[in-house]
């Protein structure tokens, strides 16, 4: 199995070419009921999502980025029934992670406009790696008095905030960002679509892999995740059926090795607690 190296052709004939356990970190978003034109590509969920877990390494991850579509004035659920089947099949739903589109397009209709789409966060077990993005505490460096108290509240025990006169604290100058990771859409002009944005594949190929570790995008698109991997230091394997995507991704892959950034945008997500 040759890696650094994008497959025309269905994704289901490039992982039958891959040994169990070999994928550290998969992030790809799949064509999602009738919202998107893949050149007549016939999207077999199910074989898919068992060969995703076949191929992944024992603590890999699987980002998989999917939305619904809105059919006779209802949501068609496909995210959620995925995400269940993910869990039949020996997936851990790790996280439900929300990927937001800052400048979503407005549409006329009696409800609140639809700006998000899911990313699950799917691994084999305890994913191995997680390098999180930090980002700066409000409060940094207070320093409060602190303790604990336990009480009987209901038949359990609750540990609660207490001031003490003796205990002191400082906020940590930084935390973990919060779940939602906001996205301005636009910015690549690839020719696909519906391109990944750049930002949202540097973010979790940077969270969940190492340097030198081995990434796939079963659906490549445009070859963002490829494009990412190129600039981090990551080997990468792509499947894409259509041969005209193919030629953007051989582009774009050889117009790559820019430097390295850190793009998560925190301006929507930069109030939520200390």
């Amino acid at each position: 199995m040759e890696i650094n190296k994008i497959y025309n052709e269905n994704c289901l004939d490039t992982m039958a070419k891959m040994p169990d356990n070999f994928i550290d970190l998969t992030v790809t978003s799949p064509p999602y009921d009738n919202l998107r034109e893949y050149k007549g590509y016939s999207f077999a969920f199910e074989e898919i999502a068992k060969e995703l877990f076949r191929i992944t390494k024992q603590g890999g991850v699987v980002v998989w980025v999917v939305g619904d579509a809105t059919m006779n004035g209802s949501e068609s659920g496909t995210s959620f029934k995925q995400a269940l089947f993910f869990k039949e099949i020996g997936f851990n739903l790790h996280d439900t992670m929300i990927y937001q589109k800052v400048n979503y397009v407005p549409l006329t209709h009696n409800r609140y406009e639809q700006s998000f789409e899911f990313m699950f966060i799917l691994s084999k077990g305890k994913p191995k790696t997680f390098n999180p993005i930090m980002i700066p505490c409000k409060q940094a460096g207070k320093v409060e008095k602190y303790g604990l108290e336990r009480r009987q509240n209901h038949g359990s025990k609750h540990a609660m905030r207490l001031y003490d006169e003796t205990e002191f604290k400082a906020t940590k100058e930084n935390k973990i960002a919060p779940n939602i990771f906001a996205y301005t859409l636009g910015r690549e002009k690839t020719g696909h679509p519906a391109p990944f944005p750049e930002a949202l594949a540097n973010d979790h190929i940077t969270t969940w892999s190492n340097e030198g570790d081995l990434v796939y995008d079963c659906f490549m698109g445009s070859g963002t995740v490829a494009k990412i991997c190129v600039q981090t230091n990551r080997n990468y394997i792509g499947s894409e059926i259509s041969e005209e995507y193919c030629k953007i991704i051989e582009t774009r892959i050889k117009e790559c090795g820019g430097l390295f950034f850190n793009s998560f945008e925190t301006e929507l997500s930069s109030e939520a607690g200390t």
